[in-house]
């Protein structure tokens, strides 16, 4: 499954990233490539919590890149 998430750098340094599909799926790390391998944890964890819990599971995004000539 694919799910678009949101980086950030705050003041001290730290990455931060949040999955703006599962409301409240959040983490962070110290580089951008830790604060990725976090989220894809957190992600995983709160999918198997949806499943538990018999609650929707958000779908999947599909993206395309197109080329535009200008």
């Amino acid at each position: 499954m694919k799910y678009r998430i949101t980086i950030e750098q705050d003041e001290d340094g730290i990455f931060i990233v949040q999955c703006p599909s599962l409301p409240g799926c959040i983490s962070q790390g110290k580089t951008r490539q830790e604060a990725i391998l976090n989220i894809q944890d957190a992600l995983k964890g709160y999918i198997e919590s949806l499943k538990i819990h018999n609650e929707p599971i958000p779908p999947s995004i599909e993206e395309e890149i197109i080329e535009v000539s200008v």
